[in-house]
C-alpha cells in the first residue's frame, strides 16, 4: 500500500514539474511591449519606412522583429486566417473586415502612423513629367494617351492596384499594355529600362531605396499629377502632401490583433511616439502629428574668444 502511495505522489510531482517547465517556456516565449520576438507583415509598397522604424526599435530596445513583405490582399488574407497578428497596411479595415476580427472575438487595435502617396514614374529621357488622374482613367478604358506606352503596377493584389481602382472607379487587370510585376523594385527597374512606360508605386521607394536600386531611381523622374477637380499639377512632396494638395495621398496604419501587451502594442508606441514620428519626417512622408521642436532663448549672446 505505501508502495502504491509513493508510485502515486512520484507520479504527481512529475506532473507538477512537466506543468510548470511548460508555463515557463510559454511565458518565455511570450513577447512584450519592448522585449521579445514578433513577426510584422507589411505591405510591399511601404518597406523602406518599416525597416527604418524597426531598426531604430531594435537599437532601442530587446526586440526583435522579423518583416515579411507581401501585398495587401496577402496581408489581409493573413490576418483573417490568424497567420499574422500584426501588420502595416495603407488603409484601415473595412466594416466587413472589422466584422470578422469581432466574430473571432478579436478588437484590432488600429492606429494611424504617417501619409504616404502613390508615385507615378517614367523613363527621364522622356521630358513631359506631367500626368493627369484623366490620363490614367482615359489609358485604363483603351484609349491613346500620349506619353503613355504602358502602365506597369507591383502586383495584381497590390495597394496600389487598389487604390487606383478605388480611384478610376475601374477594374484594373492584365490586359493589353496594362502589367503587373511582383514588387516595387521591379517596377523602377523596368521603367527605367523602357521608354513610354508609367510606374504606379509606393513613394517610399523613391525617397528611401535600396542602395543597389539607387541607380535605377536616378534613371527615372517622378511626375506630377494633377487631380479630378484640379487645374494644377502637383508633385509628391513632403510640402504638399501635409497640406493635402497632392490627389494620390493615403494614411499608413499599424493594426495589432495580438490581443495582450506584446510587441505589436510597443511598436504601434514607437511609431506614433516622438523618436517614430520623426523618423516618419525625415524619411520625406508626413508624420501623423508633427514632433516637438525644442526652443532654447538665450538672453545674451557670448562671443567666442579667437
Amino acid at each position: 500500500m505505501k508502495k502504491i502511495t509513493k508510485t502515486v505522489i512520484g507520479f504527481l510531482l512529475l506532473m507538477l514539474l512537466f506543468f510548470f517547465s511548460c508555463q515557463k517556456k510559454n511565458n518565455e516565449s511570450l513577447d512584450t511591449i519592448i522585449e521579445g520576438k514578433a513577426t510584422l507583415y507589411i505591405d510591399e509598397s511601404i518597406l523602406p519606412i518599416v525597416e527604418d522604424e524597426q531598426a531604430v526599435f531594435e537599437t532601442q530596445y530587446n526586440a526583435k522583429l522579423h518583416l515579411v513583405a507581401k501585398s495587401e490582399n496577402e496581408v489581409l488574407n493573413s490576418m483573417l486566417n490568424d497567420t499574422a497578428k500584426i501588420a502595416v497596411l495603407t488603409r484601415n479595415l473595412s466594416a466587413k473586415e472589422l466584422k470578422a476580427f469581432q466574430s473571432k472575438k478579436i478588437n484590432p487595435r488600429i492606429t494611424p502612423f504617417a501619409t504616404d502617396a502613390i508615385a507615378l514614374v517614367r523613363n527621364k529621357s522622356v521630358n513631359d513629367t506631367l500626368i493627369s488622374v484623366q490620363n490614367i482613367i482615359d489609358f485604363l478604358n483603351g484609349k491613346e494617351v500620349q506619353g503613355i506606352k504602358g502602365l506597369v503596377f507591383d502586383n495584381a493584389n497590390s495597394s496600389t492596384v487598389r487604390y487606383m481602382s478605388d480611384l478610376t472607379g475601374l477594374k484594373i487587370e492584365n490586359q493589353k499594355n496594362i502589367f503587373s510585376l511582383k514588387t516595387n523594385q521591379e517596377v523602377i527597374k523596368y521603367v527605367a529600362a523602357n521608354n513610354g512606360m508609367v510606374g504606379v508605386i509606393g513613394m517610399n521607394w523613391i525617397y528611401q531605396p535600396p542602395l543597389d536600386l539607387e541607380e535605377d531611381v536616378n534613371k527615372v523622374a517622378v511626375l506630377a499629377v494633377k487631380g479630378m477637380k484640379s487645374q494644377e499639377y502637383v508633385a509628391p512632396t513632403q510640402d504638399n502632401l501635409a497640406s493635402e494638395k497632392y490627389p494620390l495621398a493615403r494614411h499608413l496604419y499599424i493594426i495589432n490583433c495580438q490581443g495582450y501587451s506584446g510587441l505589436g502594442m510597443g511598436f504601434a508606441s514607437f511609431l506614433a511616439g516622438e523618436r517614430g514620428q520623426r523618423i516618419i519626417l525625415k524619411s520625406g512622408l508626413v508624420p501623423e502629428r508633427m514632433p516637438s521642436r525644442k526652443i532654447v532663448i538665450r538672453n545674451s549672446i557670448t562671443k567666442e574668444k579667437k
